[in-house]
């Protein structure tokens, strides 16, 4: 995927193609893979650590901070960092929405969970650290086109 494109002027941007093409056809090979692997992990009927609980039991024998909460916490944020990093770069012009939107994309994802799946407890903490990951990924799509401007001026 191509984030920049340098204009004959020399400063960074994107094409004239691209900025006119509407939102739902710059979704990309990231949403179709990524969708479908978040609705697997979210609505999965009962929690699943995937395995990883006797590696993180070895793990905590040398970091003891790393508990069970704190890994899932981080994981939880680590899992909407592209939800963030997909929708600033959808949406260059309305970035003022990707952090409601990630919001409500968490807030829907716990409502679901508490409504229709029994196995899963929705928390506080899984829609901080899910919107905490959105908006990681908007910062840092800001912070690398800052970061590129400044290198190309």
């Amino acid at each position: 995927m191509r984030l920049f494109l340098v204009k004959s002027d020399g400063g960074p941007g994107m094409d004239d193609e691209r900025r006119q093409r509407p939102w739902w056809r710059r979704v990309s090979t990231w949403a179709l893979v990524y969708v479908p692997v978040v609705f697997y992990i979210v609505f999965w009927p009962d929690p699943s650590d995937f395995g990883i609980s006797p590696w993180l039991r070895e793990i905590r024998e040398f970091a003891p901070m790393l508990t069970s909460v704190r890994v899932e916490f981080a994981a939880n944020i680590l899992l909407f960092v592209p939800l963030g990093v997909g929708l600033a770069l959808m949406l260059p012009r309305h970035r003022y929405l990707v952090a409601p939107l990630g919001l409500l994309a968490t807030l829907a994802i716990e409502g679901i969970q508490a409504l229709l799946l029994a196995g899963r407890s929705p928390t506080v903490i899984d829609l901080v650290a899910n919107f905490a990951g959105a908006c990681v990924g908007l910062v840092g799509v800001a912070a690398f086109e800052a970061l590129f401007r400044r290198r190309t001026d």
